[in-house]
This record gives C-alpha cells, sequence and structure tokens, in this order.
C-alpha cells in the first residue's frame, strides 16, 4: 500500500462548554438540553437538516406510554416527557404529526402510533435547536478527537470552510455509528447483527383502498387520527406477514420489504421500507458503497410489487433518504450494559435519567405487568474517557436487549439527559463519573423528564 505523509498545519480553534456529535435522533435532544441548561453548546451533523433515523429509516415513534392495553386492568400512562414531548406538541401545531393515537388493533405490539411528517420534523428540530442557541454545524463531518491520556480536549471536523479544532469541556457521543467514541480511543465493538435499511415514501395511493387489503393479511395493524385535516381518519396501516400468490411473497423475502406504515396524508404512504443484511459492518465504507446501490435496486422492486395491490396500482416512489439508515454501527463499552432482564423484568436503577416501556419483539417480549424499566446515567459513561457520554443505539450490547433501547422514543430520552450531565459536567467542571446524581435528577425533574418512583 502507497502512503502520504500529510504536512502539520495549524488549525483555527473554537471554544465550547458542550460539543454534540451527531445532529440525529439523541443529538437533537442532547444539543437542546445542553443549550437550555446554559452550556455553550455546539452541534456537528453531517448532512444538511437535523432528525436522522426519525425522517430516514422509522415508521412511527415507539413508544412514549407503556404497554397498558396488552395488559387489561393496567393504566396508562406516559412515561416519555420533556423535550420529546415538547417537540411533539410544536409537530402537532405545525401539522407535522399525528399525535398519540391509541391503536386498535395488534396492541400487543405498542399501545399507540405517534406517526410524523418527515419533511415538518426536520423544519421544526431545526427551530427548537436555534431557539436554545445550539451554535450547529451542519454539512459538517467528524474526523478526530483531540485526547489528553483519558480527556476529550476537543475534536477535529471538516466542512467547506476547511479543518477546525473544536475545544469543549464535555463531549456526547450522538452519531448512531460511535464514531467520536472511536476516534477517543474507547473499547467498542463491531456486532453486525441488524439489517441496514433505506425507506421510501411512496404517492399515489389510495390509503383506504390499500388497508381493506392489509385487513385480509396476518397480524394488520390499523391506528385512527388526523390525516390531510380530517379527523378519524386511517393513519397507521399494514401487515406483518401476508399472503400472496409463491412469487411475490419470494421477492418481498428476497427485497426485505416491509408493508407497515403510516400516514398524514390522502394520497401517500410515508415510509416503505427495504432491508438489507450486510456481510460487513456498515462502518465499512466500501461494503456500504455496495448496500446503497443493491437497497436503491430492492426500492425499484418494491415499487412493482405495491403495484399489484389495490389502490396502489399508480404508485411511485416520491423520497427516499439520502443515505442507508443503520440499527446499529459500534455497540461502546460503557459502565454499565444494559441487558434483556432488566428490561422484561422491569428494572429500576439508583441511577435512572428516563424510563421506557417498548420492545419491538413484542408481543414475544414485553416489559412485565405492562410496566417500565429504567435506563441508568451509568449505562451512558463510556468506560475509560473522563468525559465523554454516549445516547441512542450505542448502547446496550446484547441483541435482544438492544431491540428496545435503540428505538426512537427511547433514544429521545437517552438524548436529553446525556445533554443535561454534560452540561452540568462543564459548568461544575468535573467528569461524568464525578458529577452527583441528585443533581443531575432535580435538573431533569425540572425538563418534565418521567422517572419512575
Amino acid at each position: 500500500m502507497l502512503y502520504y505523509e500529510e504536512p502539520a498545519k495549524k488549525l483555527p480553534v473554537r471554544e465550547f462548554d458542550v460539543v454534540i456529535a451527531g445532529g440525529g435522533t439523541a443529538g437533537v435532544m442532547a444539543a437542546i438540553a445542553s443549550a437550555r441548561q446554559g452550556a455553550k453548546t455546539a452541534l456537528i451533523e453531517l448532512k444538511g437538516y437535523t432528525g436522522g433515523i426519525v425522517t430516514e429509516g422509522g415508521t412511527a415513534l415507539h413508544s412514549f406510554f407503556n404497554l397498558w392495553k396488552a395488559f387489561p386492568g393496567v393504566e396508562k400512562r406516559q412515561v416519555v416527557k420533556g423535550i420529546p414531548q415538547e417537540l411533539i406538541d410544536r409537530l402537532v401545531a405545525r401539522g407535522g404529526c399525528s399525535g398519540h393515537v391509541e391503536v386498535t388493533t395488534y396492541y400487543d405490539y405498542d399501545s399507540v402510533c405517534t406517526a410524523i411528517d418527515t419533511e415538518i420534523y426536520k423544519l421544526v428540530t431545526h427551530e427548537m435547536l436555534a431557539e436554545a442557541g445550539v451554535e450547529m454545524f451542519l454539512n459538517t463531518m467528524l474526523v478526530g478527537a483531540i485526547m489528553d491520556d483519558d480527556t476529550i480536549r476537543g475534536v477535529i471536523v471538516e466542512s467547506r470552510s476547511g479543518r477546525e479544532a473544536f475545544y469543549a469541556k464535555s463531549f456526547v457521543d450522538c452519531t448512531g455509528y460511535g464514531d467520536l467514541s472511536a476516534y477517543a480511543g474507547a473499547k467498542f465493538t463491531e456486532p453486525n447483527d441488524h439489517p441496514v435499511a433505506n425507506s421510501i415514501g411512496v404517492a399515489n395511493v389510495d390509503v383506504d383502498r390499500f388497508n381493506d387489503f392489509c385487513k385480509g393479511q396476518a397480524l394488520a395493524q390499523a391506528a385512527y387520527g388526523t390525516r390531510s385535516g380530517e379527523e378519524n381518519k386511517l393513519i397507521r396501516v399494514g401487515f406483518e406477514k401476508g399472503v400472496f400468490p409463491e412469487e411475490i411473497q419470494k421477492e418481498v423475502e428476497r427485497i426485505g420489504m416491509s408493508f407497515i406504515t403510516t400516514t398524514l396524508h390522502d394520497n401517500y404512504l410515508m415510509f416503505i421500507k427495504l432491508n438489507y443484511k450486510m456481510p460487513q459492518s456498515p462502518t465499512d465504507r466500501d461494503a456500504v458503497a455496495k448496500a446503497e446501490l443493491e437497497l436503491r435496486e430492492r426500492m425499484e422492486a418494491a415499487i412493482k410489487i405495491l403495484r399489484k395491490i389495490p389502490g396502489c396500482e399508480k404508485a411511485f416512489m416520491a423520497r427516499t433518504s439520502p443515505s442507508l439508515a443503520i440499527r446499529r454501527g459500534r455497540c461502546i463499552e460503557c459502565d454499565y450494559d444494559i441487558s434483556l432482564s432488566d428490561i422484561l423484568n422491569g428494572v429500576h436503577f439508583e441511577d435512572d435519567i428516563m424510563s421506557y416501556a417498548f420492545h419491538d419483539c413484542a408481543p414475544r417480549l414485553k416489559v412485565k405487568d405492562g410496566g417500565t424499566y429504567g435506563i441508568p446515567y451509568k449505562a451512558l459513561r463510556v468506560k475509560g474517557i473522563k468525559n465523554l457520554l454516549v445516547a441512542g443505539m450505542l448502547i446496550t450490547s446484547d441483541w435482544e436487549a438492544h431491540m428496545s433501547t435503540r428505538n426512537t422514543v427511547s433514544c429521545f430520552g437517552q438524548g436529553q439527559a446525556a445533554g443535561t450531565a454534560a452540561a452540568l459536567c462543564a459548568q461544575k467542571s468535573v467528569g461524568t463519573r464525578e458529577l452527583p446524581y441528585a443533581d443531575l435528577k432535580k435538573a431533569l425533574l425540572d425538563a418534565d423528564v418521567y422517572l419512575e418512583n
């Protein structure tokens, strides 16, 4: 292999209290929380918009509530509030969200559907960040970490404005891929145990005729809310397992096509997801290039299948994500690793930073008795590094446990907690392990975070 020795150069330096890497699901919450706590906060995001996986790879937001409908007699509780709920309220006011709508069928998977409009979501998150005073560096790539033994002193970024160094006291990795953690020398694994995906928005469909077809399939889902300004209209539609002629079924399975979707518009399916299990980790650039092509070929195949379904005869692809979406990249080693037993048995910790109740393997796996489990602060602290927290899909090594903690609303809550903690650490000039939990708990409760008693 040939090598080129790059000449040393002086980089311009910007100084902050907190740097958040990644402006996706967790990163938006972390940056807002940090700035509202009074910290001078920088948000670094590779794309030109905020929102991440919520806008690129989801179907609905799972779940702000406990799974009460699957357990007769259990009280309905909203268990994720705070900044995530504020975001939902603002989206609803802009016509960009259904609100929390109860599902009417197959509710032992999720009791609530919270559907969003991807484009309005991008706008509202950007506005909330600006209002909080976050300094946003979009279209900017994180390319390195400046270390002093076990402490991050700064990060290196690149953009069309050039190469720069951002110094800070506290850092939060919300990249999804664990890029900052890896640059900082954290221990990690790359399980490559989930498929990657790209989802398409499909236009020119009759949602109600499509639903009539779905109702004839196994495990059909439905929820009703506001669609195109009219109430009590179908917004959650689809099925987990369908009955197609054999040749169609084989093609559906080959392209990893999911028929569960949501919509806020009469003639549009917001997410039709195509999945692909990569042979290599999604951190492998060259493997990802091949996967991007494979997924786009699968998108074309999906439209051909949809056109065979009533209501979709003239459907066409109206939206794609700019790049594939992952469910897991690197799994970062933290001070605590949440187990499946913790989740299913509803375990809470002395340093809880949120409560959560959804599991993506329901109804096979559910939190017992329709309750909640806690995510502890120690699960966000990166082992071996004094001033780095992580939030989102970076935590939880066990695949079945990760199928809960990686979900969007869990990432919301983790992000708010990590951003709050990072700001407090910066203000007190302490490391993540030196921050008194009582101070963090008070700040979270003051910000309307729900913590189990």
